[in-house]
């Protein structure tokens, strides 16, 4: 295993959208939603997702976007703001509104960004626009509403925005001082309003309210029509024959003037509802969000029902409605070009991409709905399985952080879920009384393992040939044997007095390891001869079982928070670790004993070996991760999985202003309120809660896995699946270091072709732009000589570059070449060894893999098309032949099809060699 400090998070996965808008970036190929108190940026362009190494101290609510695409403000529940790079993927400055925020939005110039908060609106000074230290200058506030501001929307100038509000009002602000407009109200809806938007180049208002109503309002000034203030008294005429005039008229003339002349006015030109889209019959229900592509004239809205419609403005004509789920439509957004439609449910996870005009889907992902209990890498590592409390089987790709499909079938909470021997089959036990094989080529359950009578599935494993298939039960103490093939029961193994909590599989013999709440750990001889082979006593229930990678040593985490290790062959124990100190002090809201106290009901509960078998991985019921070195016995590293302040049981200590000399404001049910109700959850509800009350779900760890590469390890987690992995571009780790060792020495060997010297002289340095220049400058010709001349310590470090580099270049055939001839030359020496490797070559494989899976659908599109290409050539229209002119025309027209044919033939053998 890599060192342990230089595994960083790397991705998010399992959890796509949490709360919040969603905003594009500015070419329209990226969607940027909140993903709790983390934000990932899904690039739908390359199918790729990135979750960005930021990290607020609470969900996030609110994201705005700087028009360059540079800076994204990001702000939590609590009103705390960060001001976020894109660049760098760093936090540059935080600052605290003191009170929630409702919406934040850029001007189109991004000179200034305006902020809702309460019944105010702040307007600052946008970032590196001004010559102060401090990002955030207030330049003014803007007063006048009677209830929390929600939305903000600029003109195409940035000289206006317009604020609509929970008053039932929308207000237009000048960002500049205007004599004509200073503060305009529009009214004319019965409910609050959801958002407000101008149209392009012009002062003309859409507003939309919560109860459907949709209000046109018509400018009689347009932008270029707008007096800034100093103008005015400028124009005040300094004739005295005027000023004389102007005091002779009336009183009430002169007031009427004041309040209207020269004023901007507007006027409701159209009220629109939605009944017509939604039908007579519909019922009535609340529209949630809205948004309008000022370019397009096309606003889309959407409603509590899970239905969005598209208008085309200002006839307010629908252009189609789609249904995607039963759920609150949280947020809509456009992107640049308007083409896509980006749409955010909260109840549900799902984050959606819509492309309106060919009406299909861009992008559709949902995260579990609730609680993820377990996962497992498939034995190249590319795909991730997880199972959850939501009954559904999700397996995910790694590299683009996306969900390619989702098992359904079973009717209750997943516990276990694990892959078989070549990836191509995945297997998860249920609560359900069910154990279910599902075909990853056809997507399809295809085999059903069941007992003869009704039980309830805790734990699975499955042999390392794929052939047995092993579940214990929760409620009659006993591990069912199946048969992969048949699907037929082979065997009960009963010898336990408590509930089965974990099993697993020994990679290199046939035994089974079965732990359970009776305080043993017993080892079975599944294929030979019945009963148990060994029962190991312990001093608590046991919670975890892990073979090491060469199944010589079991580890057993307990409810002591003790991880003992035992050898298999003698069943005595070589080794143990405290981890009590290690899973940290952390005390729940509603919790009535101290954090110390409340540590001894806290665990380990799932574990894993390293590749090498030389660490091992523990999680449990913390937000802490802990990495143990087994041989000395001490703890490496603890990785902190979250911070986030939403969730419960992540502080030691409770805040005081909550607290009471009765006991803690948590404990006070305040009932399911919209604007911040507080509900407890039920008695014994430990993992989710299915009625309508909401309350802080428990951070805690239910599954931890090293990936087959050694590269990285997921962790399944209250906040989503969780990545950790290495990063090359982060660290200096010279090996064999040296004084001349420089790159300067390594260029100018390259100059003198000593290609041996420099490529060894460049992995001394260890820097992988250097390594990865020099190596690609090394003829292809030459690669069979450097590979010979190669001493092994170089052989496995190329063979490692290798692999990384089939991941992301595009030379493919330069850097198979190379795979190719240091297989062939260092094989034997490198299967000597090969345990030590494994994770190296399993890291080779995923990668030669996906390659060649990529490319094999590329050459078979190709093929196919040219085979029909191929058979329209042999299709000869036959004509009359009237004249000899015809037929010497229809002799050229078959010439050049029999030519064609066999040009098309050619080229055919040719892919068809290829693809090969």
């Amino acid at each position: 295993m890599q060192c342990a400090a230089f595994l960083q998070f790397s991705n998010l996965l399992g959890t796509v959208y949490h709360r919040g808008n969603l905003t594009f970036t500015p070419d329209g190929n990226s969607v940027i939603s909140p993903v709790g108190n983390r934000i990932t940026i899904f690039d739908l362009k390359n199918n790729k997702s990135e979750t960005l190494p930021v990290e607020s101290q609470l969900n996030i609510t609110t994201l705005a976007l700087a028009p360059d695409g540079n800076l994204l403000i990001a702000v939590n529940e609590d009103g705390e703001a960060m001001l976020i790079s894109l660049i760098s993927r760093s936090v540059l400055h935080h600052y605290h509104f003191h009170r929630p925020v409702h919406a934040v939005s850029f001007s189109p110039d991004g000179r200034k960004f305006a902020v809702t908060k309460e019944k105010n609106v702040l307007v600052f000074h946008a970032p590196g626009k001004t010559r102060e230290y401090n990002p955030f200058v207030l330049e003014r506030t803007f007063y006048g509403a009677y209830d929390d501001t929600v939305s903000i929307d600029w003109t195409s100038d940035s000289s206006v925005f317009c604020v609509g509000g929970k008053d039932m009002n929308t207000r237009i602000f000048g960002a500049k001082h205007y004599s004509n407009l200073i503060v305009y109200s529009l009214g004319g809806h019965t409910d609050s309003i959801v958002n407000a938007f101008f149209e392009r180049d012009s002062l003309d208002l859409y507003s939309v309210s919560r109860n459907g109503q949709l209000c046109i309002w018509e400018s009689d000034t347009d932008l270029a029509g707008l007096i800034p203030y100093e103008d005015k008294e400028n124009r005040v005429s300094s004739d005295e024959e005027d000023e004389e005039e102007a005091e002779e008229k009336q009183v009430t003339d002169q007031k009427d003037k004041e309040t209207t002349e020269g004023k901007v006015l507007y006027k409701r030109l159209a009220k629109h509802t939605y009944k017509d889209a939604r039908g007579e019959g519909a019922p009535p229900t609340h529209l949630m969000s809205a948004a309008y592509h000022k370019g397009l004239h096309i606003l889309v809205s959407g409603f509590q029902d899970g239905a969005f419609y598209l208008h085309e403005m200002p006839d307010f004509n629908l252009i189609h409605s789609l249904s995607i789920s039963d759920q609150s439509i949280s947020t809509v957004s456009f992107n640049a070009s308007g083409d896509w439609v980006a749409i955010g449910c909260s109840e549900r996870g799902q984050l959606l991409v819509w492309e309106w005009q060919s009406e299909s889907y861009v992008l559709k992902q949902q995260g579990h709905f609730n609680n993820m209990s377990c996962l497992a890498y498939s034995p190249d590592g590319q795909y991730v399985a997880t199972g959850s409390d939501d009954s559904k089987v999700k397996v995910w790709n790694t590299l683009s952080g996306f969900c390619f499909v989702t098992f359904s079938e079973h009717t209750a909470g997943v516990t276990g879920v694990t892959f078989n021997q070549n990836g191509q089959v995945v297997i998860s036990a249920s609560l359900d009384g069910t154990v279910r094989a599902f075909d990853l080529s056809r997507y399809r359950n295809f085999r059903t393992f069941t007992s003869p009578r009704p039980v309830q599935f805790s734990c699975l494993a499955v042999d390392p040939s794929g052939e047995v298939v092993c579940a214990g039960a929760m409620d009659t103490f006993e591990v069912f044997v199946w048969s992969m093939q048949t699907g037929r029961l082979l065997e009960i193994l009963a010898g336990h007095e408590g509930p089965v909590s974990s099993l697993a599989f020994s990679t290199s013999r046939a035994m089974l390891a079965s732990g359970s709440w009776d305080k043993t750990v017993k080892l079975w001889d599944v294929f030979e001869s019945k009963g148990a082979r060994e029962t190991l006593s312990l001093m608590s229930d046991v919670m975890a079982v892990a073979f090491r990678p060469d199944g010589n040593e079991v580890a057993v985490a307990t409810l002591n928070t003790q991880i003992s290790f035992w050898d298999v062959d003698s069943a005595t124990q070589t080794a143990s670790v405290e981890g009590r100190h290690d899973l940290g002090y952390t005390r729940k809201d509603t919790d009535k004993i101290t954090a110390k106290k409340s540590s001894y009901g806290k665990s380990f509960s799932t574990l894993c070996y390293s590749a090498d078998g030389e660490n091992i991985l523990a999680g449990g019921r913390s937000k802490n991760v802990c990495v143990y070195s087994i041989r000395d016995q001490i703890l490496i590293k603890k990785f902190e999985i979250t911070c986030n302040l939403s969730l419960d049981g992540t502080q030691e200590f409770l805040d005081r202003r909550k607290m009471t000399e009765w006991g803690s404001l948590a404990l006070v049910d305040e009932g399911d309120g919209e604007d911040g109700g507080r509900s407890i959850s039920l008695p014994g509800v430990k993992k989710g809660d299915y009625s309508s009350r909401h309350w802080k779900p428990e951070v805690r760890v239910s599954s931890v896995r090293f990936s087959p590469t050694g590269r990285e390890w997921a962790a399944t987690t209250t906040e989503g699946l969780l990545v950790y992995s290495l990063d090359h571009n982060l660290v200096f780790d010279p090996f064999d270091f040296a004084m001349d060792v420089t790159p300067q020495n390594v260029r100018s060997s390259l100059e003198r072709k000593e290609y041996s010297v420099a490529m060894m002289m460049a992995f001394r340095l260890n820097e992988h732009k250097l390594i990865q220049e020099i190596v690609e400058m090394i003829p292809v010709s030459d690669i069979d000589f450097v590979t010979d001349s190669l001493p092994d310590v170089y052989v496995v470090k190329m063979l490692s570059f290798v692999a990384g580099q089939l991941e992301s270049s595009r030379h493919v055939e330069f850097y198979l070449q190379w795979c190719r001839h240091l297989l062939v030359r260092h094989g034997p020496r490198l299967k000597q060894t090969s345990l030590s490797l494994l994770s190296m070559l399993r890291s080779l494989q995923k990668n030669l893999s996906r390659k060649y899976t990529e490319l094999s659908k590329i050459c078979d599109h190709n093929k196919y098309m040219l085979q029909y290409l191929l058979s329209l050539a042999k299709i000869k229209v036959k004509q009359p032949r009237d004249s000899d002119d015809n037929e010497s025309e229809e002799a050229m027209e078959s010439c050049d099809a029999s030519d064609s044919e066999d040009d098309l033939a050619a080229i055919l053998n040719e892919s068809d060699s290829a693809s090969s």
